[in-house]
């Protein structure tokens, strides 16, 4: 407030905006309507903007208009560099902290939403991490990259081992030729190895390699090969065809083994990907917005998961975290407080679970595909705590919720208690006597309900376990990691 009774001009701008907003937001239903009447009809529909709401995109609003999404070669955009930035340095402090040292190399799980509602965010953080910056054109687009110096910087350059979606792949190859090129560039500086870590890996990877083999040790960005999607970890933990960390870490490298490199070529690498993931120290990837979380789908342990359990597998140890830019503020967890965050907030809170509840069947269905991707996570990085599963029981198995799932949808309850009790029989989870006795009461009274309705060849209760050596199909799709396996494993 200013002078006597006056408004402060910039407090009425403020409440001008929003109530621009507010009505922007009303008229979202009737044009949601509008379009889709349009698109069924055959007319036109209005073009509009995409972007993420919660991160200021209000330009999306009215929604129901036709979205057309962003210019790849924007990214990163000048916000996103400055965001990725605070959030690479957050992530390379954070592992600071837990491990005493800078990491020298950084697992990035790297997915098309960094681009399509971040404007290029986890590509900043990549770029900086290994002491690069893009050059902006007149018009927006990223005309090239320079180094950073080291002394601005303040610390070596940090090797990175990127794993892009499939999506990625086919909607923004642009990143994978910044990422190539910036490593390409910083392996070129005359730099002591210990300040920068992207030249001190190339040279080993040469020497292993051999001669003639330059642009693999260079290359960094790995995914599925051209038109497959997906980790694979997700497959073999729902269908229990797994034994060891080993397993999982190995079906990961096997979906993962594609190496990319510029103008859209590719090659199949598994040793390379075997000798990269082995000198990880630490795994990021950027959590957006809210609208999502770690348990809302497989792909979140498949992928982040399962580059630790190759990692561990290869005898590395990496910090593995979230980094949560969805207030603007980056803010680094481990894997393990960020499930704790998630399970607080919804697995373990009565007023979500009634909200849940009121959805009947399809409530029911979402507990248990939770659980099913908290078993995931426990599998491929044992990141909760025993205490954490006892009070899962507790909450779910009490009688209360139990009854209600028995009632909705007694398969979600199957499944539920099904995952439990594999996780109590592969030694991911000591219950306490209470929470035995509540699985095992749970068990039973949904095997009395369902018992009769599966006939011959349906799996029910049951939890058969077995791995890729096990089914010769399986062996002979494997048979490449194993024999990467061996020689790189041989090669310390």
């Amino acid at each position: 407030m200013s002078g006597g009774m006056g408004v402060d001009g910039g407090l009425l701008e403020a409440f001008r905006e929003a109530l621009k907003l507010a009505w922007r937001l009303m008229e979202s239903g009737a044009a949601e309507w509008r379009g889709l009447l349009g698109v069924v009809g055959g007319g036109y529909v209005e073009p509009g903007p995409s972007g993420c709401l919660e991160r200021g995109a209000v330009d999306v609003l009215p929604t129901g208009r036709n979205m057309y999404t962003i210019d790849p070669g924007k990214l990163p955009t000048p916000s996103a560099w400055r965001l990725g930035v605070r959030a690479a340095r957050e992530a390379l402090e954070k592992a600071r902290r837990l491990t005493g040292r800078y990491p020298e190399t950084v697992g990035h799980i790297l997915w098309s939403i960094d681009g399509f509602k971040a404007g290029g965010e986890q590509l900043a953080a990549i770029l900086y991490m290994l002491g690069v910056r893009p050059r902006w054109g007149s018009g927006g687009r990223v005309e090239g990259l320079e180094p950073i110096p080291l002394e601005e910087l303040g610390r070596p350059r940090i090797d990175v081992l990127v794993r892009i979606s499939g999506i990625v792949r086919d909607a923004l190859p642009n990143y994978i030729e910044l990422i190539n090129r910036a490593v390409a560039l910083v392996v070129k500086l005359p730099e002591p190895p210990e300040e920068n870590y992207p030249r001190k890996h190339f040279l080993e990877f040469l020497e292993k390699l051999g001669p003639g083999r330059e642009e693999e040790a260079l290359a960094r960005v790995w995914g599925d090969p051209e038109g497959a999607y997906g980790a694979g970890v997700n497959y073999a933990v729902y269908s229990s065809s797994w034994r060891t960390l080993e397993d999982l870490g190995k079906v990961w490298a096997r979906w993962s083994s594609t190496l990319y490199l510029d103008s859209g070529r590719s090659r199949e690498s598994v040793e390379l990907l075997l000798m990269q993931a082995s000198k990880l120290d630490a795994i990021v990837r950027h959590h957006y917005t809210d609208e999502h979380d770690p348990t809302n789908c497989c792909c979140y342990y498949a992928y982040q998961g399962g580059m630790q359990a190759l990692a561990e597998a290869l005898g590395a140890r990496p910090v593995n975290l979230v980094v949560d830019t969805a207030r603007g503020e980056p803010t680094a967890r481990t894997v393990g407080e960020e499930l704790a965050r998630i399970l607080h907030a919804k697995l373990l809170n009565d007023r979500w679970i009634e909200g849940m509840m009121r959805h009947g069947y399809r409530g029911a269905a979402e507990i248990m595909k939770k659980v099913d991707h908290l078993y995931g996570w426990q599998a491929t990085t044992r990141s909760l705590p025993d205490q954490a599963w006892n009070l899962l029981a507790e909450k779910l198995l009490s009688e209360k919720v139990r009854r209600w799932m028995r009632r909705v949808n007694p398969y979600a309850l199957e499944e539920m208690t099904r995952r439990m009790m594999e996780a109590v029989e592969r030694g991911l989870w000591r219950p306490s006597r209470k929470a035995w006795k509540l699985l095992l009461d749970a068990r039973m009274e949904v095997e009395a309900v369902l018992e009769g309705e599966a006939g011959p060849g349906v799996q029910a209760g049951e939890v058969r376990v077995y791995a890729p050596r096990d089914v010769p199909q399986w062996a002979r799709e494997m048979r490449v990691v194993e024999e990467a396996w061996r020689r790189v494993r041989r090669g310390g």
